[in-house]
């Protein structure tokens, strides 16, 4: 069984595609305590080091090296500033790879990353990338869609692959699995949520519907995919049972009846992020540890966070699987 390590893991969104690809998980690494609880609760397996990265100075012998550095600098949704000091994490991962010189890597983040105001920072991991270890690295970027890969959700994210020069191969991206022009239509909201309670009370943020949550359409149909899962629970899509949207001025969004209406709860968030039964040993959807040293706010807080953070499984599994056979 081929090994991998895993930096700014998350609650393994990425780890799970990986060992549904047949990888042994020899090491993961955050910060957050929550996502490690999440974590172990489901790959109890791997050694997790809640760890800031810089403070890490060895790291464990593997195949595949895996990295998925936060994207606030970079996200939509994030302070999208080029300077910010989270910007130059990739600086890390390209330490921990001439440190491991594993066969292959695999970067994931969000696909602002290629716009004008970050390329000097995407052509700068390139080429450190590139020139890692002193062999070097045959590096390739593209732009994969989550929902053309078996995931209920509309996310885009930039994947940067990587194979060591002294195989002389390049990587080919996977072909998409679903949607137009496969054999397998999309997964829609309605397939992936069925079964589960209309109400789940207690796993929903039920905070008022600000302004600023108004000022887009965060609805979308049973029939639809679902628009893309955020960390920020506040900000979390509208679930299909809610009231249609309706435009009534520039930012401006409000519900065509007065019939309740209530965000995706963190479970449901965590199945349309991917993390379906058969991604969990358990044979159950992502599990929840309980966190006694948090408040149940913080607790719901915690669990939106580490899901919105997380790399769709079977996202990551595709590209894993792209990988020629190096191992």
């Amino acid at each position: 069984m081929p090994k991998a390590v895993s930096l700014f893991s998350g609650c393994g969104g990425s780890d799970a595609g990986l060992v549904k690809a047949g990888f042994d998980v020899v090491m993961a690494n955050d910060i957050l305590p929550y996502a490690k609880e999440v974590y172990l609760a489901n790959q109890p397996e791997t050694e997790y080091l809640v760890q800031d990265i810089r403070k890490i100075e060895t790291f464990p012998e593997a195949d595949l090296l895996v990295g998925c550095y936060p994207c606030q600098g970079f996200s939509q949704g994030g302070v999208r500033k080029a300077d910010r000091t989270i910007n130059y994490l990739y600086k890390e991962f390209a330490r921990a790879l001439t440190y491991i010189k594993p066969k292959a890597f695999i970067v994931e983040n969000v696909s602002g990353m290629r716009n004008s105001t970050f390329q000097h920072l995407l052509d700068d991991q390139l080429s450190r990338f590139s020139n890692a270890t002193g062999i070097g690295y045959n590096v390739v970027w593209k732009i994969l869609k989550a929902h053309h890969y078996g995931v209920p959700q509309e996310r885009k994210r930039l994947i940067i692959v990587g194979i060591r020069n002294d195989f002389n191969i390049e990587y080919n991206f996977p072909s998409p699995t679903h949607g137009e022009d496969t054999n397998s239509p999309l997964i829609t909201i309605q397939e992936a949520l069925k079964d589960l309670p209309t109400w789940p009370t207690g796993e929903f943020c039920d905070d008022i519907f600000h302004w600023y949550y108004l000022s887009r359409n965060r609805r979308r149909d049973w029939s639809e995919v679902s628009k893309t899962i955020v960390s920020n629970m506040r900000h979390i899509p509208l679930h299909p049972i809610s009231p249609e949207l309706r435009k009534v001025d520039t930012d401006k969004w409000e519900f065509v009846s007065d019939l309740p209406a209530r965000r995706f709860s963190y479970r449901e968030a965590a199945i349309l992020q991917g993390f379906s039964r058969e991604y969990t040993k358990h044979g159950k959807d992502l599990l929840f540890p309980e966190a006694p040293h948090l408040s149940q706010a913080s607790l719901m807080k915690e669990r939106y966070k580490v899901v919105g953070n997380a790399v769709p499984p079977p996202l990551f599994e595709a590209v894993v699987r792209n990988i020629p056979d190096i191992w």
